[in-house]
C-alpha cells in the first residue's frame, strides 16, 4: 500500500473485470458478442482519413447523438455519449446520487455500482432479490436518494417489462431512477419510450454487447434534457472530448445496419435457449435469461471445481467468489460450436467421480 495514496484510495476495493486470457481459450466469461460488428464498421476502419486524427473531435458528438436520437425516436438533446456505459454510469453517479438519502439497488446486480458508491462517498442500500431472483421493484422506496439496477439484471438475466418500470416510476418521482440496459437487446423491453413521461428516468446502454463493439468503448444515456445537461456538466468538468472521431464514425456505421444487428441478436437468443435446454438435461438449474448469458448451478457439483475443470480443458466461464453466487457459474453465449464444446466438457466433468 503506497504512502502516497489518499485515504479514499486506500479504502477502495476496485471492480474486478472478467479475465482477458493471453492463451487461446473458448472465451465465455465477459458477455462479449461472438459475432463480428456490422460490415460497414470494417469499411469505416479501412477508409477513415488518418489526417482527421490530428484535430480534436466534436466535443458534443453531434453526429453520433443525432444517429442515436433517430434510433430511439427522441430529441438530440435527450442523448448523451461517453467512453463505454461504465463511464456514463460513473458520471451519472456523480451527477445525481450524492444525496443525503441512500442510493437503493439490488443486493445482486452489476458489481461496479458498489464501487462507484465507495469512490464517490455515496451511501448505498442493497435490497434482496425476490424469491425468483428477479429485481424486487416493490422494495424500492420513494424516499430513496435514487434507484439503480440493470434491466435485464446482471448476472441473473431477468428483465422487467416496460409496464412494470412505469409502475415503479409512478411511485418514485423525486429522485433519479437509472436503468442500465446493457443487455436489453437480447430479449428485454427498453424503458426508453418512458423518458417522455418521466423526467427522472435515465436509461443507459452500450455498443459493447449487441453491437459487437466491446473493444471500442462506447456507451450512451437517454433521458430528459435536465438529466442530460447534468451529465454534460460533470463530463465537461472532467473530459470535454470523451468520444473520439473514429469511434463516433464506427458507431454510426453500426447503427445504420439494422439487418446485421437483428440477425446477430436472434442468433444469440436462439443459441442461448438451446444451451439452456442442454444444461438442464445435464442436471443444471438455469435461471431464465433475457441477456446474452446464463446463470447456472448444479446441485451435485462444486461451481469452483467446475470452473477450474473447464479452464483446464480450454473453456473459460465466470465464477463469482461471493457468498450469494459462489455456487453459480455465469456462462456467456458464444457460437453454436463454442457452446457445443462447453456442453461436451461439462458432460465429462459431471460424469467424473468426485
Amino acid at each position: 500500500m503506497s504512502k502516497f495514496w489518499s485515504p479514499e484510495v486506500r479504502e477502495l476495493t476496485p471492480y474486478v473485470p472478467g479475465e482477458q486470457p493471453r492463451e487461446r481459450l473458448i472465451k465465455l466469461n465477459t458477455n462479449e458478442n461472438p459475432y463480428p460488428p456490422a460490415p460497414g464498421v470494417g469499411a469505416v476502419l479501412r477508409d477513415f482519413p488518418s489526417d482527421h486524427l490530428r484535430r480534436y473531435p466534436d466535443p458534443e458528438s453531434r453526429a453520433l447523438r443525432e444517429a442515436l436520437a433517430a434510433e430511439f425516436g427522441v430529441e438530440v438533446g435527450q442523448v448523451f455519449v461517453g467512453n463505454g456505459s461504465d463511464e456514463v454510469l460513473a458520471l451519472a453517479f456523480q451527477a445525481f446520487f450524492r444525496q443525503a438519502a441512500a442510493l437503493q439497488m439490488p443486493a445482486i446486480t452489476y458489481s461496479f455500482y458498489p464501487v462507484y458508491c465507495r469512490l464517490y462517498d455515496i451511501e448505498r442500500q442493497a435490497l434482496p432479490l425476490a424469491a425468483d431472483w428477479s429485481v424486487d421493484l416493490a422494495a424500492f422506496a420513494p424516499s430513496a436518494g435514487g434507484v439503480v439496477f440493470a434491466n435485464p439484471n446482471a448476472p441473473t438475466g431477468h428483465g422487467h417489462d416496460r409496464a412494470a418500470i412505469a409502475t415503479l416510476l409512478e411511485r418514485i418521482t423525486e429522485s433519479v431512477v437509472l436503468i442500465d440496459e446493457a443487455y436489453v437487446d437480447f430479449g428485454g423491453e427498453s424503458a426508453v419510450p418512458l423518458v417522455e413521461r418521466f423526467p427522472n428516468l435515465l436509461v443507459t446502454g452500450t455498443f459493447s454487447k449487441s453491437r459487437s463493439l466491446a473493444g471500442l468503448r462506447l456507451g450512451y444515456a437517454v433521458g430528459s434534457r435536465e438529466l442530460i445537461e447534468g451529465l454534460e456538466r460533470v463530463k465537461d468538468s472532467f473530459n470535454s472530448y470523451p468520444v473520439d472521431s473514429l469511434a463516433s464514425a464506427v458507431a454510426i456505421a453500426s447503427l445504420a445496419d439494422e439487418e446485421h444487428f437483428a440477425a446477430c441478436r436472434e442468433r444469440v437468443i436462439t443459441t442461448r435457449e438451446q444451451t439452456r435446454s442442454a444444461l438442464e438435461r445435464l442436471g443444471f438449474e438455469v435461471l431464465p435469461s433475457q441477456a446474452n448469458f446464463l446463470l447456472v448451478r448444479h446441485p451435485d457439483q462444486d461451481a469452483a471445481q467446475l470452473f477450474v475443470g473447464l479452464r483446464e480443458r480450454g473453456v473459460l466461464v465466470r465464477h463469482f467468489n461471493t457468498e450469494a453466487l459462489r455456487d453459480h457459474l455465469r456462462i456467456s453465449i458464444g457460437t453454436d460450436d463454442e457452446m457445443e464444446s462447453l456442453i461436451e466438457t461439462l458432460t465429462l466433468l459431471c460424469q467424473a467421480p468426485t
